[in-house]
Order: C-alpha cells, then sequence, then structure tokens
C-alpha cells in the first residue's frame, strides 16, 4: 500500500464533472453495467467498494485476487463498447502516472459512480420475470465458450 494517496479534487481540474469521458448519469452507468463483461462487472463492483479513493492497478488487482495486467486486459476488452454505444465515456476516473501520489496508474469510481454501481449491482441481482433455461439471475445468457472444444461437431 503507497505511503500517500492521490488526493482527486487536488489534482484534476472540475473533479468530479472533469471531462466528456465521465459519465455522470446513474442510468447510463446502469446500462454500462448491464452491457459489461463479466470481468468489468467485478471490476464496477471493487471500485464501488472505495469511491473517491484512487489506487494503483496492482492494489486493485491484488485486493481482488487477480493476476497483474488483469485491469489493463478487461479496460482493452470493454473499450469498444465503451465508444460503440457510450461515446467513450466510463464509469470510473483515472489518473496518470505523472500525476498520481503512486506514480502509477489509478483508477478510482467517485461517489455517485459508486452509488450507480451498486444500485446497478442490486438490479442485476434480481432474477429476471421469465428467465429461459440456462440463464443467470439477471435474465443474460449464459456465454459461450470460444475455445476449440466448442467448435467441435
Amino acid at each position: 500500500m503507497p505511503a500517500s494517496r492521490s488526493v482527486p479534487w487536488e489534482v484534476e481540474d472540475g473533479y468530479p464533472d472533469e471531462g466528456p469521458n465521465v459519465m455522470r448519469d446513474d442510468g447510463e452507468i446502469s446500462r454500462f453495467y448491464d452491457s459489461c463483461s463479466d470481468l468489468m462487472r467485478e471490476l464496477l463492483d471493487a471500485l464501488a467498494g472505495f469511491p473517491d479513493e484512487p489506487r494503483p492497478f496492482p492494489e486493485v488487482e491484488d485486493a481482488m485476487g487477480w493476476p497483474r495486467r488483469r485491469i489493463a486486459s478487461v479496460l482493452g476488452g470493454v473499450c469498444r463498447l465503451r465508444w460503440r454505444e457510450f461515446e467513450g465515456r466510463r464509469p470510473y476516473h483515472f489518473l496518470a502516472p505523472r500525476v498520481a501520489a503512486s506514480g502509477r496508474w489509478e483508477i478510482w469510481a467517485d461517489a455517485a459512480q459508486a452509488r450507480a454501481i451498486r444500485i446497478a449491482q442490486l438490479d442485476d441481482d434480481e432474477p429476471a420475470v421469465t428467465p429461459r433455461a440456462g440463464a443467470r439471475p439477471s435474465g443474460r445468457a449464459p456465454r459461450r465458450s470460444r475455445g476449440p472444444a466448442s467448435r467441435a461437431g
């Protein structure tokens, strides 16, 4: 754990509304939560647990039990969704290493985003009205494996 913490409102102009890439609308955050991968939802859940607290990627990964570089991979995977459906907006913030107290990339959700994520979690935990056979409690169908075994006859 770093000795000092980044303080977002001291390093980001206009925090928490600092730019066009930050989601502010609860409904949009909920839609993002419903549209993203299970791993991205897991990351958002973890960020919501520490609102307004920027943490370096490795610290978040360690707390989640994830291997190093998983966050970078998950964020790369959600990039297309962000640009295709949300005009590049995201329900979390970044601090670049040049301004972060840790000297590393830091990520967090502000208090309003964390609240919206927690609301989306509750909505996601409710069972669908008429679940399909094999559907998850959220009502979304389980993801299919894309490995070689799933292509075999």
